[in-house]
């Protein structure tokens, strides 16, 4: 027997996502990031290198997102406190909706940034160059090697 689908679309999946997130435009989320938010970036490496990095975001691939943020997870970061309010940022604000309504199933507190990263640029506000290493708060943070920036389709190489 099949399972049944909750969503006939993931248009729909992500409609009911957003109904339960306060979303922010950049000058909201930079108010909210100035009242102790912190941003967490979930695009990849390569998607970074591309279009820069938000200051101050801590850096988070999608694929660990809830084990390194939840505050009580053996494989928490140091800034996943009880309380953080987490603005997740990706690069036009599909799949950190997704990611902030998970976050937020999980009890913390958390949205996303209408329109990703291109609109963060679009309004004028600063963007550093990246990609900074996982797990590290773009510009304090280490900026990765090259060969780990693979993109779709790409395959990484590496010499043994």
């Amino acid at each position: 027997m099949a399972d049944q689908a909750a969503f006939g679309s993931v248009d729909e999946l992500l409609a009911d996502a957003r109904s339960r997130l306060s979303r922010l435009n950049p000058d909201e989320a930079m108010t909210a990031v100035g009242d102790g938010a912190m941003f967490v970036d979930i695009r990849p490496a390569w998607q970074r290198a591309a279009e820069g990095e938000i200051p101050g975001s801590l850096i988070v691939e999608r694929n660990h997102l809830e084990w390194r943020l939840h505050p009580r997870s053996s494989g928490r970061l140091p800034r996943a406190c009880a309380g953080q309010r987490w603005i997740v940022v990706c690069s036009e604000g599909y799949t950190s909706s997704l990611a902030a309504d998970a976050l937020r199933s999980l009890g913390m507190p958390a949205t996303d940034l209408i329109g990703g990263i291109r609109a963060w640029l679009a309004a004028g506000h600063p963007i550093g160059k990246g990609p900074t290493r996982v797990e590290s708060v773009a510009g304090q943070g280490v900026l990765v090697e090259g060969g780990d920036m693979a993109g779709p389709g790409e395959r990484e190489t590496r010499v043994h």
